[in-house]
C-alpha cells in the first residue's frame, strides 16, 4: 500500500537525475566529453608571436618594408657581398615595385611634343642677350658712360714691356668717422690719418690692370692683401687690405677703387691702366655713399 501510495517520490527524483546525466554525457561543450577526440588546429600549436619582435622569414627572403643586410651582404646569411644589379633589384623589391618589363614602362614621347631635357645642364659661357638683359655683357656688366673705358678680360690682355707710371694710394680715412661701427679688435689698425699708403708713384707696364699694380704695390712696400677670384664677374674681388676686411665696419663696408675720379663699375683686374692714371683705393663704411662711389663696390 505504501509504495503505490509514495512510488511517484521515490521514482522522480532518480528520474531527474538520470536525465541530467545524459544530457551532461551527450551534450556537453568540451572537445572529448562526447565520446571521441579532437586533432589539434595546427594555428593552435604555434608558438605566440611577441609584437615587438618583426616575423621570421625563411632563408632568402627578406620581408616587406625591412632593409637590406649592413654592408650589402647578400640576405640569407652568405659573407658573398651583393653586385651592383642585385642592390638595385633588392632596393626595388623594397619599394614594392619589382622589376618591370620594359613594355610596361611609359616612354617620353619625341619630336615637337617632347618635355624639356632635364638632366642635361646648360651649357656655361654663354653670351648675354643684350637685348633683355639691359646691355650688359657677359659678366654682368651695367653699360659703361661715354668717355670712360671699356673693360678688358683679363685672358685677352697683351702686356708688354713697354713701362709707364701711374699714382696709387690706399686710405681708410672714413673709417674715423664710424669708429663705433668698426671692430673692436680691429681698432688698432686703423692709422691715425686714414692712410695705409699714401700716394705714390710706381712703374707699371703696357697691358696691365689695377689689380695687377695693386697687388704687386702691397708686396713691395709689406702691405697685407687678400682677394678672391670671382668668375660670374671675371675679375678678382678685394676683401682686405691691413687686415681691414669687408663686414669690419657695418655691414655695408668693404674695399672700392677709384682711377682719375672715377669709379668704374667693373671689377679691378677689368680696368687696363693707362700712363698717368691715378688709382685711389677707400674704404667704404656705407657702400660708397661716403666715399661718393656709391653702389661701385669692385
Amino acid at each position: 500500500m505504501w509504495w503505490k501510495t509514495n512510488k511517484w517520490k521515490v521514482l522522480a527524483p532518480v528520474l531527474v537525475i538520470a536525465v541530467l546525466a545524459g544530457a551532461f554525457w551527450w551534450g556537453g561543450g568540451a572537445p572529448g566529453m562526447q565520446g571521441w577526440t579532437v586533432q589539434p588546429d595546427q594555428s593552435d600549436t604555434d608558438p605566440v608571436q611577441d609584437p615587438a619582435q618583426p616575423p621570421e622569414q625563411a632563408p632568402g627572403q627578406p620581408g616587406e618594408g625591412t632593409l637590406p643586410p649592413a654592408g650589402g651582404a647578400r640576405p640569407g646569411g652568405t659573407d658573398k657581398p651583393m653586385t651592383a644589379d642585385e642592390k638595385i633589384a633588392a632596393a626595388a623589391a623594397l619599394a614594392g615595385q619589382g622589376e618591370k618589363d620594359p613594355a610596361d614602362v611609359p616612354q617620353a614621347p619625341e619630336g615637337p611634343d617632347a618635355p624639356p631635357d632635364t638632366d642635361t645642364p646648360p651649357e656655361t659661357g654663354t653670351q648675354t642677350d643684350t637685348e633683355t638683359d639691359g646691355g650688359q655683357d657677359p659678366y654682368l656688366t651695367d653699360p659703361v658712360p661715354d668717355g670712360r673705358p671699356l673693360p678688358v678680360e683679363p685672358q685677352d690682355a697683351a702686356v708688354t714691356d713697354t713701362a709707364y707710371t701711374c699714382t696709387i694710394s690706399i686710405s681708410c680715412v672714413h673709417i674715423l668717422d664710424h669708429m663705433d661701427w668698426l671692430d673692436q679688435e680691429k681698432v688698432e689698425l686703423v692709422p691715425e690719418d686714414g692712410w695705409l699708403l699714401e700716394p705714390v708713384e710706381v712703374t707699371f707696364y703696357e697691358g696691365e690692370s689695377v689689380f695687377n699694380v695693386l697687388q704687386r704695390t702691397c708686396k713691395q712696400n709689406k702691405i697685407h692683401m687678400e682677394f678672391a677670384n670671382t668668375p660670374m664677374y671675371n675679375s678678382a674681388y678685394i676683401e682686405g687690405i691691413g687686415n681691414l676686411y669687408e663686414f669690419d665696419c657695418g655691414e655695408l663696408s668693404g674695399w672700392q677703387y677709384k682711377v682719375n675720379e672715377w669709379f668704374p663699375n667693373y671689377g679691378c683686374s677689368r680696368y687696363a691702366l693707362q700712363d698717368g692714371d691715378t688709382i685711389c683705393w677707400e674704404y667704404t663704411c656705407d657702400l660708397g655713399v661716403d666715399t661718393g662711389g656709391y653702389n661701385a663696390m669692385d
